[in-house]
Protein backbone atom coordinates (compact mmCIF):
# COMPACT_ATOMS: atom_id res chain seq x y z
CA UNK A 1 0.00 0.00 0.00
CA UNK A 2 1.14 3.64 -0.72
CA UNK A 3 0.73 5.71 2.87
CA UNK A 4 0.98 9.46 2.28
CA UNK A 5 1.08 12.63 4.54
CA UNK A 6 -2.19 14.74 5.42
CA UNK A 7 -1.07 17.84 6.29
CA UNK A 8 -3.80 18.10 8.88
CA UNK A 9 -2.31 15.44 11.38
CA UNK A 10 0.63 17.91 11.63
CA UNK A 11 -1.03 21.30 11.49
CA UNK A 12 -3.29 20.57 14.38
CA UNK A 13 -0.94 21.40 16.79
CA UNK A 14 0.00 25.04 15.28
CA UNK A 15 3.10 25.41 17.87
CA UNK A 16 4.65 22.63 16.60
CA UNK A 17 4.01 22.78 12.62
CA UNK A 18 6.44 24.04 9.74
CA UNK A 19 5.31 22.97 6.65
CA UNK A 20 8.81 22.61 4.79
CA UNK A 21 9.81 20.52 8.24
CA UNK A 22 6.64 18.27 7.59
CA UNK A 23 7.57 18.22 3.74
CA UNK A 24 10.98 16.67 4.64
CA UNK A 25 9.31 14.05 7.01
CA UNK A 26 7.46 12.91 4.16
CA UNK A 27 10.67 12.43 2.09
CA UNK A 28 12.49 10.62 4.81
CA UNK A 29 9.25 8.27 5.29
CA UNK A 30 9.14 7.81 2.03
CA UNK A 31 5.31 9.04 1.57
CA UNK A 32 3.70 8.82 -1.72
CA UNK A 33 2.97 12.78 -1.39
CA UNK A 34 0.95 15.04 0.69
CA UNK A 35 -2.55 16.02 1.14
CA UNK A 36 -2.42 19.81 1.67
CA UNK A 37 -6.15 19.94 4.34
CA UNK A 38 -6.30 23.89 3.31
CA UNK A 39 -3.36 26.00 1.64
CA UNK A 40 -2.12 26.98 4.90
CA UNK A 41 -1.70 30.72 4.25
CA UNK A 42 -0.49 30.37 0.66
CA UNK A 43 -1.51 30.40 -2.73
CA UNK A 44 -1.81 27.06 -4.51
CA UNK A 45 1.10 28.63 -6.99
CA UNK A 46 3.59 29.09 -3.86
CA UNK A 47 2.80 25.60 -2.13
CA UNK A 48 3.29 23.68 -5.12
CA UNK A 49 6.50 25.34 -5.40
CA UNK A 50 7.63 24.31 -1.72
CA UNK A 51 6.26 20.71 -2.55
CA UNK A 52 8.06 20.91 -5.73
CA UNK A 53 11.23 21.84 -4.27
CA UNK A 54 11.04 18.96 -2.06
CA UNK A 55 10.30 16.56 -4.20
CA UNK A 56 7.00 15.65 -2.86
CA UNK A 57 4.07 15.32 -5.01
CA UNK A 58 0.39 16.32 -4.12
CA UNK A 59 -1.96 13.43 -4.38
CA UNK A 60 -4.99 15.31 -3.04
CA UNK A 61 -6.20 18.21 -1.89
CA UNK A 62 -8.89 18.69 0.90
CA UNK A 63 -11.56 22.28 1.36
CA UNK A 64 -14.11 23.48 3.40
CA UNK A 65 -17.65 24.22 1.31
CA UNK A 66 -20.15 24.16 4.05
CA UNK A 67 -22.34 26.84 2.22
CA UNK A 68 -23.39 23.98 -0.11
CA UNK A 69 -25.76 23.12 2.56
CA UNK A 70 -27.29 26.61 2.90
CA UNK A 71 -31.08 26.85 2.12
CA UNK A 72 -30.75 30.11 0.69
CA UNK A 73 -30.20 29.49 -3.49
CA UNK A 74 -28.17 32.91 -3.59
CA UNK A 75 -25.95 31.41 -0.89
CA UNK A 76 -25.36 28.01 -2.56
CA UNK A 77 -24.64 29.74 -6.09
CA UNK A 78 -21.46 31.90 -4.16
CA UNK A 79 -20.57 28.80 -2.52
CA UNK A 80 -20.64 26.62 -5.41
CA UNK A 81 -18.31 29.28 -7.33
CA UNK A 82 -16.44 29.30 -4.39
CA UNK A 83 -15.84 25.64 -4.24
CA UNK A 84 -14.91 25.60 -8.11
CA UNK A 85 -12.41 27.99 -7.47
CA UNK A 86 -10.64 25.48 -5.09
CA UNK A 87 -10.96 22.95 -8.07
CA UNK A 88 -8.79 25.54 -9.68
CA UNK A 89 -6.28 25.42 -7.09
CA UNK A 90 -6.11 21.86 -7.12
CA UNK A 91 -5.36 21.70 -10.51
CA UNK A 92 -2.36 24.37 -9.37
CA UNK A 93 -1.32 21.72 -7.27
CA UNK A 94 -1.62 18.83 -9.18
CA UNK A 95 -3.85 17.02 -7.25
CA UNK A 96 -5.86 14.07 -8.88
CA UNK A 97 -8.45 13.77 -5.78
CA UNK A 98 -10.34 16.94 -4.04
CA UNK A 99 -11.98 16.46 -0.96
CA UNK A 100 -15.04 18.48 0.81
CA UNK A 101 -15.44 17.98 3.93
CA UNK A 102 -18.98 17.36 4.66
CA UNK A 103 -19.70 18.53 8.06
CA UNK A 104 -22.68 18.69 9.29
CA UNK A 105 -24.97 22.22 9.14
CA UNK A 106 -25.89 23.10 12.81
CA UNK A 107 -28.65 21.71 14.37
CA UNK A 108 -29.86 19.21 11.62
CA UNK A 109 -30.39 15.31 11.73
CA UNK A 110 -27.79 13.17 9.56
CA UNK A 111 -30.90 12.42 7.57
CA UNK A 112 -31.63 15.93 6.79
CA UNK A 113 -27.97 17.07 6.79
CA UNK A 114 -27.47 14.55 4.01
CA UNK A 115 -30.37 15.93 1.72
CA UNK A 116 -28.62 19.25 1.84
CA UNK A 117 -25.51 17.82 1.54
CA UNK A 118 -26.82 15.92 -1.47
CA UNK A 119 -28.67 18.79 -3.20
CA UNK A 120 -25.44 21.62 -2.68
CA UNK A 121 -23.20 18.99 -4.24
CA UNK A 122 -25.75 18.22 -7.02
CA UNK A 123 -25.08 21.83 -7.93
CA UNK A 124 -21.66 21.86 -7.56
CA UNK A 125 -20.16 18.63 -9.48
CA UNK A 126 -18.46 19.47 -12.45
CA UNK A 127 -19.38 17.91 -15.88
CA UNK A 128 -19.15 14.01 -16.42
CA UNK A 129 -15.87 13.28 -18.33
CA UNK A 130 -13.74 16.57 -17.50
CA UNK A 131 -10.20 16.99 -16.66
CA UNK A 132 -10.25 18.42 -13.09
CA UNK A 133 -9.86 16.15 -10.23
CA UNK A 134 -12.32 13.34 -8.91
CA UNK A 135 -14.67 15.01 -6.33
CA UNK A 136 -15.18 12.80 -2.87
CA UNK A 137 -16.63 13.47 0.42
CA UNK A 138 -15.01 10.84 3.43
CA UNK A 139 -17.10 8.72 5.92
CA UNK A 140 -17.22 11.62 8.36
CA UNK A 141 -17.79 10.96 12.58
CA UNK A 142 -20.73 12.27 14.50
CA UNK A 143 -24.24 11.19 15.63
CA UNK A 144 -25.51 13.66 12.76
CA UNK A 145 -22.87 13.26 10.05
CA UNK A 146 -24.20 13.14 6.75
CA UNK A 147 -21.70 10.29 5.67
CA UNK A 148 -20.60 7.77 7.80
CA UNK A 149 -22.13 4.47 6.56
CA UNK A 150 -21.90 2.99 3.31
CA UNK A 151 -25.63 3.59 3.07
CA UNK A 152 -25.26 6.99 3.45
CA UNK A 153 -22.60 7.39 0.41
CA UNK A 154 -24.65 5.40 -1.74
CA UNK A 155 -27.82 7.08 -1.08
CA UNK A 156 -25.99 10.42 -2.32
CA UNK A 157 -23.97 8.42 -5.23
CA UNK A 158 -27.27 7.47 -6.69
CA UNK A 159 -28.06 11.16 -6.85
CA UNK A 160 -24.33 12.20 -7.64
CA UNK A 161 -23.14 9.66 -10.32
CA UNK A 162 -19.81 11.45 -10.64
CA UNK A 163 -19.26 11.57 -6.75
CA UNK A 164 -16.55 9.31 -5.41
CA UNK A 165 -15.57 8.38 -2.06
CA UNK A 166 -12.60 9.17 0.34
CA UNK A 167 -12.93 6.20 2.50
CA UNK A 168 -12.14 7.01 6.23
CA UNK A 169 -11.72 3.31 7.78
CA UNK A 170 -12.03 5.10 11.17
CA UNK A 171 -15.17 7.23 10.78
CA UNK A 172 -16.64 4.00 9.38
CA UNK A 173 -16.37 2.34 12.00
CA UNK A 174 -18.08 4.37 14.05
CA UNK A 175 -21.21 3.61 12.64
CA UNK A 176 -20.98 -0.38 11.12
CA UNK A 177 -18.12 -2.45 10.32
CA UNK A 178 -15.62 -0.77 8.40
CA UNK A 179 -14.13 -3.89 6.03
CA UNK A 180 -17.96 -4.82 5.13
CA UNK A 181 -18.52 -0.72 4.65
CA UNK A 182 -14.81 -0.43 2.60
CA UNK A 183 -16.19 -3.90 -0.02
CA UNK A 184 -19.58 -2.10 -0.35
CA UNK A 185 -18.08 1.29 -1.45
CA UNK A 186 -15.06 -0.12 -3.21
CA UNK A 187 -15.78 0.78 -6.97
CA UNK A 188 -16.04 4.37 -5.83
CA UNK A 189 -13.22 4.54 -3.51
CA UNK A 190 -10.06 6.82 -4.84
CA UNK A 191 -8.51 7.75 -1.60
CA UNK A 192 -8.86 7.16 1.94
CA UNK A 193 -7.90 8.25 5.58
CA UNK A 194 -6.57 5.78 8.25
CA UNK A 195 -6.72 6.48 11.89
CA UNK A 196 -7.87 4.87 15.28
CA UNK A 197 -10.04 5.35 18.30
CA UNK A 198 -10.22 3.63 21.96
CA UNK A 199 -13.96 3.19 23.09
CA UNK A 200 -16.75 2.89 25.51
CA UNK A 201 -20.06 2.40 25.86
CA UNK A 202 -21.18 5.39 28.58
CA UNK A 203 -19.98 8.99 28.05
CA UNK A 204 -16.76 10.41 29.53
CA UNK A 205 -14.61 13.78 29.15
CA UNK A 206 -12.57 13.61 25.88
CA UNK A 207 -15.19 11.08 24.58
CA UNK A 208 -17.69 11.51 21.67
CA UNK A 209 -21.05 9.98 21.20
CA UNK A 210 -20.56 8.27 17.90
CA UNK A 211 -23.26 7.03 14.97
CA UNK A 212 -23.41 3.55 16.67
CA UNK A 213 -24.54 5.37 20.16
CA UNK A 214 -20.76 4.33 21.83
CA UNK A 215 -18.56 6.82 22.81
CA UNK A 216 -14.76 7.67 20.74
CA UNK A 217 -11.60 8.98 21.52
CA UNK A 218 -8.86 9.68 18.75
CA UNK A 219 -5.98 7.32 19.34
CA UNK A 220 -2.10 6.20 17.56
CA UNK A 221 -3.12 4.05 14.83
CA UNK A 222 -2.41 0.36 16.16
CA UNK A 223 -3.21 1.16 19.30
CA UNK A 224 -7.23 1.54 19.23
CA UNK A 225 -10.29 -1.02 18.26
CA UNK A 226 -9.96 -0.16 14.20
CA UNK A 227 -9.10 -3.59 12.57
CA UNK A 228 -6.01 -2.16 10.19
CA UNK A 229 -5.31 -5.27 8.59
CA UNK A 230 -8.42 -6.50 7.87
CA UNK A 231 -9.29 -2.72 6.43
CA UNK A 232 -5.73 -3.28 4.19
CA UNK A 233 -7.10 -6.66 3.14
CA UNK A 234 -10.35 -5.09 1.94
CA UNK A 235 -8.96 -2.42 -0.13
CA UNK A 236 -6.25 -4.62 -0.98
CA UNK A 237 -8.94 -7.24 -2.52
CA UNK A 238 -10.88 -4.10 -4.44
CA UNK A 239 -7.70 -3.75 -5.99
CA UNK A 240 -7.75 -0.22 -4.59
CA UNK A 241 -4.27 1.49 -6.26
CA UNK A 242 -4.45 4.76 -4.44
CA UNK A 243 -2.83 6.78 -1.05
CA UNK A 244 -3.95 5.98 2.39
CA UNK A 245 -3.52 9.41 4.54
CA UNK A 246 -1.96 9.14 7.85
CA UNK A 247 -4.58 10.31 9.91
CA UNK A 248 -3.64 11.38 13.95
CA UNK A 249 -6.15 13.53 16.44
CA UNK A 250 -4.93 13.07 19.52
CA UNK A 251 -2.66 14.63 21.52
CA UNK A 252 -0.46 11.49 23.28
CA UNK A 253 2.29 12.23 20.77
CA UNK A 254 3.62 14.66 18.59
CA UNK A 255 2.66 14.69 15.48
CA UNK A 256 5.97 14.02 13.67
CA UNK A 257 6.26 11.04 16.11
CA UNK A 258 2.71 10.38 15.42
CA UNK A 259 2.99 9.83 11.86
CA UNK A 260 6.06 7.83 12.20
CA UNK A 261 4.88 5.21 14.38
CA UNK A 262 1.76 4.98 12.63
CA UNK A 263 3.94 4.76 9.38
CA UNK A 264 6.02 1.22 10.91
CA UNK A 265 2.78 -0.14 12.08
CA UNK A 266 1.25 -0.30 9.24
CA UNK A 267 3.72 -1.43 7.27
CA UNK A 268 4.81 -3.78 9.52
CA UNK A 269 0.93 -5.04 9.04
Amino acid sequence: MRYSMMSYTMARRPELFNLEAMLRLTRELDLAGIDFVTLHGRTADELRRIADDHGVPVIAYTFMAQGLTSPDAAERRQAVAAARRELDNARVLGAPVVMIVPVPPAGQDASTARANWIRGLREFMPPAGGDGPAVTVENFPGCNSPFVTAADFLEARREIPGLMLTYDNGNAASGEDPEESCRRCAPYIVHAHFKDWVVRDDAADGYTRMRDGRYYQPALIGEGVVPQARCLAALRAAGYTGCINIEYEGNLYPPAEAVRRAVATLRAL
